[in-house]
């Protein structure tokens, strides 16, 4: 397998069911600005040839999104307006029934003031579309060698799929072969092979989606095309089966009841409700905000718990890939910089650089009278951190194992803004 396959694999299995938040798109601007410092970065940087390495391209893509992590942790508390203490004053939200619904506030501060608690009382989740094939034996053949078709339509579009049987196949082999093919259309379908405890096996069909439209009747439906060998094919698997129907999630908001199409939805723009599990009847879930203190903790236990994620990573290739102290002196520095000050408010900094909390004596510190003061220092730390976080993410390939092979000519430097491309394509086969 090519060494670019290898990282795209790691990159996927590893960040690829990551939601993407606010923070991650950018204005032309920004973009703009991120372009133009990479090509002065590169501008004098020397020539040079990364070491073949197991696992430098995992190293690479570890650090971009640790500084990813850690931007968009900090961006998130440089919402407020800019003051000493706005940045950690950002509002959180709490469920009274965690198990039940959880809830995250993605308003301002300005509109937490303008927005009161409110109750919720779950009736019912949101629910896939399921089709259930029927359970066949997995080491017999049910289907005679041949070439099958059926159309599948969903709520916008009609498909048609066609799949070989073989001599040597199985029930099971099919099933599984429909499986890849369905989930490999990327149609908005999950497929996978379910067993009972009889050694049967059956195909089934899930909808990603969660909730059904009034004038709508299915979310997909499957039915074979006009052929008596696909008519009777589908008719022996059994795929066109509606196990479990779509559903609309239903909830009492303050009493009135509402519905929506998935279990994770906004209230006025300000509130990002999930829903987990049903209520009690006349037992709702109170929707509001941790205390100032409390939330002021969490935010700073948020943004330690970034930081020393980024010296985890450091150490996790230190054996394999020397030039990682740069990255864990360049983070940890940060940490050491402010040692005294963090300390006296609670966040102790230990001989590697990692910070632990001490929430009793922090909570003390940010309700003091002069909190203002801690609040400075915090500010300080967070903006320095941010620095040191872009640089990294700028340019990652300066902590991983490589050999110069020529410096510029000082003074008649040439742009040469593609060598990001050694990051960004992951162009590092086995001859570099």
């Amino acid at each position: 397998m090519a060494t670019i396959d290898t990282a795209y694999n790691y990159y996927l299995s590893t960040y690829g069911k990551q939601s993407a938040s606010r923070y991650d798109s950018h204005k032309k601007s920004e973009l703009r600005n991120i372009y133009n410092t990479i090509v002065k970065i590169n501008k004098d940087s020397p020539l040079y040839k990364i070491k073949h390495s197991g696992d430098v391209q995992k190293f690479a893509i570890d650090i971009k999104e640790s500084t990813r992590v850690i931007k968009n942790v900090i961006a998130s508390l440089s919402d407020a307006e800019e003051g000493i203490g706005n940045a950690f004053q950002k509002k959180i939200a709490v469920s009274s029934q965690e198990d039940v619904v959880s809830a995250d506030f993605i308003g301002d501060n300005k509109e937490s003031e303008e927005t009161d608690s409110f109750l919720i009382e779950v009736k019912q989740l949101a629910s896939s579309q399921v089709n259930l094939g029927n359970f066949l034996d997995k080491n017999n053949l049910s289907l005679k060698p041949g070439s099958y078709s059926f159309d599948l339509e969903n709520t916008s579009s009609a498909f048609e799929f066609q799949f070989t049987v073989n001599s040597d196949d199985t029930n099971y082999t099919t099933q599984l072969k429909l499986a890849n093919l369905i989930s490999n259309a990327d149609i908005g379908l999950k497929a996978s092979v379910v067993e009972d405890q009889n050694n049967l096996s059956a195909l089934q069909i899930e909808s990603v989606s969660t909730g059904i439209a009034p004038d709508e009747n299915f979310l997909f439906s499957i039915f074979p095309q006009g052929t008596r060998d696909s008519i009777s094919a589908i008719d022996a698997l059994g795929i066109d089966h509606v196990a479990q129907e779509a559903g609309n999630a239903v909830f009492l908001l303050d009493g009135i009841e509402r519905s929506a199409y998935s279990n994770t939805f906004t209230i006025n723009h300000a509130f990002e409700l999930t829903l987990k599990g049903l209520s009690q009847e006349g037992d709702p879930a109170m929707i509001g905000f941790k205390t100032n203190a409390d939330a002021m903790a969490e935010n700073i236990q948020i943004l330690v718990d970034s930081y020393n994620s980024i010296l985890h990573t450091a150490n996790k290739y230190s054996d394999s890939q020397h030039q990682s102290v740069k990255l864990y002196r360049d983070m940890s520095s940060t940490a050491f910089t402010f040692q005294n000050s963090l300390e006296s408010m609670g966040l102790l900094v230990d001989d590697k650089g990692e910070i632990s909390i001490d929430k009793a004596l922090l909570t003390e510190s940010v309700s003091e009278e002069n909190a203002e003061e801690h609040l400075s220092v915090l500010n300080e730390f967070k903006n320095l951190l941010n620095t040191k976080a872009n640089n990294a993410s700028l340019d990652p390939m300066k902590y991983v194992d490589k050999i110069i092979v020529t410096y510029k000519n000082p003074g008649k430097t040439l742009v040469t803004p593609y060598i990001t491309s050694i990051y960004s394509g992951m162009m590092m086969d086995r001859y570099c």
